[in-house]
């Protein structure tokens, strides 16, 4: 009998790690591993209170435990960040096709991630810096609201140290502490100095984020197939099935989350909630 995908497997709450003061990065070990692909989603169970679909921020090369990094948003969310390591969790997946890795090799990658935003990219980022040799080069352009929304700060000065690697950071409104950039994310994009034709951009973030990164990429001469966007919203059963997460002919949970913009463009609500 085929396993019921709608049956979540237990998982053990290794870890909780705060990574700013509205996201928590949450370490599970599952009864047996998960395999999955960057950009792969799980379906987070909290017993009593519902799941809800999470992008893992840990590397696919480890498949014995995720980590999932959560903003505090709603309901699941705000027990999940009351929870203490040694609890059980459910999770079911993966689902979702990831991004395009293999299309990806020989190029140049610019990622671009705004605030949250960065937690999905983080397990593309993985898989990239540990087969660096595949590509050609990464860029990494990231912004948060403040300072204290930076998401996985304590790794940036070793992303920017590796080779074949470029990383730059800004804020929207700095602090007393902050002496970096200042200005929307996609200000850093204004100067990159890469080989247009030889690059993908990966991008996510807030959805008016997301629209304006497509739209400087369009200005930049990068054609919509070379943009793709995670667009991790509205997601539920995962199979395609409830008919939530839909642009178009297309299910996010089955053939995204990560789409290339060139197959949604012409759909309205590419960019709406």
């Amino acid at each position: 009998m085929a396993e019921n995908p709608y049956r979540p497997l237990k998982a053990e709450l290794l870890e909780v790690i705060q990574e700013t003061p509205t996201i928590k990065t949450f370490v599970i070990r599952p009864e047996r591993p998960i395999p999955f692909a960057a950009g792969q989603f799980v379906q987070l169970t909290v017993p009593g209170i519902g799941e809800a679909p999470f992008t893992p921020s840990s590397s696919p090369s480890v498949a014995e435990e995720l980590g999932i990094s959560v903003l505090r948003t709603g309901r699941v969310t705000d027990s999940l960040h009351e929870l203490e390591p040694g609890v059980t969790l459910g999770v079911r997946g993966p689902f979702g096709k990831g991004y395009p890795t293999e299309k990806l090799e020989g190029k140049t990658v610019l990622v671009v991630g705004g605030g949250v935003g960065l937690a999905p990219l983080r397990s593309l980022l993985h898989h990239l810096f540990e087969n660096i040799n595949s590509y050609e080069h990464v860029a990494v352009r990231y912004g948060a609201r403040d300072p204290s929304e930076l998401l996985y700060r304590r790794e940036f000065e070793a992303w920017g140290e590796k080779d074949r690697v470029s990383f730059d950071v800004t804020v929207d409104v700095p602090d007393e502490s902050w002496d970096g950039k200042v200005g929307v994310v996609t200000t850093l994009l204004e100067e990159l100095g890469l080989d247009v034709e030889n690059t993908y951009v990966v991008s996510c973030g807030p959805l008016i984020m997301l629209r304006f990164v497509t739209l400087a990429c369009l200005n930049l001469g990068f054609r919509p197939e070379q943009i793709y966007l995670s667009l991790n919203r509205k997601m539920s059963c995962g199979l395609g099935k409830c008919g939530r997460c839909n642009i178009g002919p297309y299910y996010l949970c089955k053939d995204g989350p990560d789409m290339c913009y060139e197959k949604i463009k012409d759909y309205k609500d590419v960019f709406s909630a």
